[in-house]
């Protein structure tokens, strides 16, 4: 049986982060491993959980498909009560994770329960559908944001985005050459994925630290 939150990091860290996964790939998929491991080496406590849908495909037969992701807020809510955190709290995710995140952030920042959001690769519209924004409550996010994103991501690359309405509340950090999971081409961009996670880490740090306490 799977644990309710994976941990990485120390216990006594200032800043905790809450991940969810994205729409096809487990909490402890290898991009979510990679990820959680580089932020925690950055002197954060990381958590990671799974969305109900994602946890039953770990014991029953076939593989349901993951809901809408407004439909999904709800248990988000359920995991940040249930972690209790202590001390500054970012929550955010992979993908839809990070997308539900979003979709909740305001609420919460505004009750005082968290401090930021973080998104690991937004997916802006779903591959080869450009038309197809999930942009809309971005334009007026009043949570301080964070997204990191790849500049060939098939879900939204930085032509891409550099046409949308977004709030001035988001800071983007572009990797260069990253696909969806932030990953470069070597041979092309001359940079590694490890490269890239120490990337995001620092800029998540230098971020978090100045975050309203």
């Amino acid at each position: 049986m799977v644990a309710r939150f994976l941990f990485n990091g120390e216990d006594d860290a200032p800043i905790t982060i809450l991940l969810a996964h994205g729409a096809g790939a487990p909490m402890d998929s290898a991009s979510m491993e990679a990820i959680a491991k580089a932020l925690a080496a950055a002197g954060f406590r990381v958590a990671r959980f799974e969305f109900g849908y994602m946890a039953a495909r770990r014991t029953s037969v076939g593989r349901k498909p993951p809901p809408r992701a407004e439909k999904l807020g709800p248990e988000y809510r359920t995991a940040i009560e249930e972690l209790g955190a202590v001390g500054l709290l970012i929550i955010g995710g992979k993908s839809m994770g990070g997308r539900v995140a979003s979709m909740i952030a305001d609420d919460l920042h505004a009750a005082g329960k968290i401090s930021g959001l973080l998104c690991l690769g937004y997916p802006f519209h779903p591959p080869a559908k450009p038309e197809q924004l999930r942009t809309k409550h971005l334009a007026n996010l009043t949570t301080p944001a964070m997204i990191c994103q790849g500049t060939r991501d098939e879900f939204g690359t930085k032509d891409d985005v550099s046409g949308y309405a977004l709030s001035d509340s988001i800071r983007i950090v572009w990797l260069e050459d990253g696909d969806h999971d932030l990953k470069p081409r070597k041979s092309v961009s001359g940079f590694s994925a490890a490269d890239h996670l120490k990337t995001v880490a620092d800029a998540v740090r230098a971020w978090a630290e100045a975050l309203e306490r």
